[in-house]
């Protein structure tokens, strides 16, 4: 069950980072412009972050929640072959578009019932899901290479993303995720989850636990997004020195995934989040002022492994604080995610107007509010589970 779930996982991110590293070929073989690249690269998150919006209120429990994840699944399958087959860009645009409220529903609900199976747990689980999706981040550019390497091109890369899907499908028909309880609710009509997910924010602990998550990310996703045009800019870095600045990046923050698996077990995640968000208050500075090339590096290596255990934790945590609405909290994520796309949009802004490096110096705020947010966190309010185990 869990090697199942964990294969949906990677395989969503092998995609991802395949996507990313053959974007130049697929630019070149279809002669995308400029302004297409830059809609392939915003509007599926955007028209498939609104289709995927309600299918965690919708998709319900049980049965009625595996034929979404199998759904889901097939879509996602049709939509890495549709964007190996792609004739032009409105093809390869449609395909885009359908592969997100697809992986939505494909993955985030395997994660959910994931989170179902084994409540006492979830912490765990989220860092052994975040560890797959790691290695699928790292091994996507590989994948592509491998392709190339054997005289194969990118459109050859999605096919084989395409097989890798279907294996993974396969693997959750038979093993899916089983909720610990007996009970099987059924999907609610579109108001009544609507107001099942308003309802929830107001439960203690979510709505400051989604903040967080988006707050965290600015030093996840975004900084990574923005981090090989910071070592050009202002680090006076090459373009290969970038590339690897992004390999170390990725790395170590693998092998935070890794270390993470085995601390749960040992401290608790909530104390884990505190050390780790002192530590990047010191480390994340320390990157930004140090000089010297691989000097940053050693930094960044340090700083990627301190913030590994921030999202699954945070996740892991609004889904405790939902219990038994694991499909809400898959709709509030979706909306969150949203709301989120504006971290590297105010960050982009801020840096047209006062550079990137100053636009980055903002975002040393982070394990600020990080530690702000935790220091009267609903659940460890004299709780046992909030020392060291």
């Amino acid at each position: 069950m869990l090697a199942a779930a964990l294969a949906a996982e990677l395989v969503d991110e092998l995609a991802d980072g395949a996507k990313s590293a053959s974007l130049p070929l697929i630019q070149q073989d279809l002669h995308l412009t400029l302004s297409q690249v830059g809609l392939l690269a915003s509007l599926p998150l955007l028209l498939g972050g609104l289709l995927e919006l309600p299918l965690g209120i919708l998709a319900g429990t049980g049965r009625a929640r595996r034929r979404a994840v199998l759904g889901g699944g097939a879509l996602f399958i049709l939509a890495l072959a549709g964007i190996a087959v792609a004739p032009s860009f409105p093809g390869l645009l449609a395909a885009s578009v359908i592969f997100f409220p697809a992986s939505g529903a494909f993955v985030g609900l395997t994660q959910s019932g994931l989170m179902d199976s084994d409540p006492g747990r979830r912490s765990q689980l989220m860092a052994r899901w975040e560890l797959a999706g790691s290695a699928g981040s790292v091994a996507g550019p590989l994948v592509l290479v491998a392709v190339l390497a054997t005289g194969g091109g990118w459109r050859s890369a999605y096919l084989v993303l395409a097989a890798a899907a279907t294996a993974a499908w396969l693997a959750v028909a038979r093993n899916p995720p089983a909720p610990a309880g007996p009970r099987e609710a059924a999907a609610p009509n579109a108001a009544v989850g609507a107001r099942g997910a308003l309802a929830a924010l107001r439960t203690p602990g979510v709505a400051r636990c989604l903040i967080l998550l988006q707050v965290c990310d600015l030093l996840l996703d975004v900084l990574t997004g923005f981090l090989a045009v910071y070592l050009v800019d202002a680090g006076r870095a090459t373009p290969a020195q970038a590339a690897l600045g992004v390999a170390v990046r990725l790395g170590a923050g693998l092998a935070g995934d890794a270390a993470l698996v085995r601390a749960l077990e040992r401290v608790s995640a909530l104390s884990l989040v505190r050390a780790s968000a002192a530590v990047a208050a010191v480390a994340y500075p320390a990157f930004l002022i140090v000089p010297g090339f691989a000097a940053k590096l050693v930094v960044l290596g340090c700083l990627s492994v301190a913030t590994a255990p921030w999202y699954p934790v945070l996740l892991a945590e609004l889904y405790e604080s939902l219990p038994g609405q694991s499909g809400v909290v898959v709709t509030l994520s979706s909306a969150g995610g949203l709301l989120g796309g504006a971290g590297p949009l105010a960050v982009g802004f801020a840096a047209q107007h006062v550079g990137l490096a100053w636009a980055l110096a903002g975002l040393a705020v982070v394990p600020a509010i990080l530690l702000a947010g935790l220091c009267r966190w609903p659940r460890c309010d004299g709780l046992p589970e909030c020392d060291v185990r």
